[in-house]
């Protein structure tokens, strides 16, 4: 299991190298990733459900609730049922394991989005 902030530097940085067009931003937590939402108006959030505060559940009911055709990953340490239909049941549109993504991974998991919904 990888520290978050390590792992959100991480990924950061794969979606960067692989897609140079898009804005990438990162928050630490509910507010501030509802402010960048706001500010930004994303086509894709990638949310882990651990995060300080609220849930990263609860922020995907929220976000879907005002912006459904945002897209949502739910990304997690946890490869259990009970974590995906909670997912799912939020409002995900999609639910990754994070011990599963490699930068390849994450390239192949974007180019399939992004050819799907048109982005960028």
């Amino acid at each position: 299991m990888q520290d978050n902030a390590t792992f959100r530097k991480t990924f950061k940085e794969v979606l960067s190298q692989k897609f140079p067009f898009m804005v990438v931003e990162e928050a630490m937590h509910g507010v501030e990733a509802m402010e960048k939402l706001e500010t930004f108006l994303p086509d894709l959030v990638f949310m882990d459900v651990r995060l300080p505060g609220e849930t990263g559940l609860e922020l995907t009911k929220k976000i879907k609730a005002s912006h459904p055709d945002i897209l949502i990953i739910i990304l997690t340490d946890y490869n259990l049922p009970e974590y995906r239909k909670a997912a799912f049941d939020s409002g995900a549109d999609d639910f990754v394991v994070k011990g599963s993504l490699n930068p390849a991974a994450i390239e192949a998991l974007v180019k399939s989005i992004s050819s799907d919904r048109d982005l960028g």
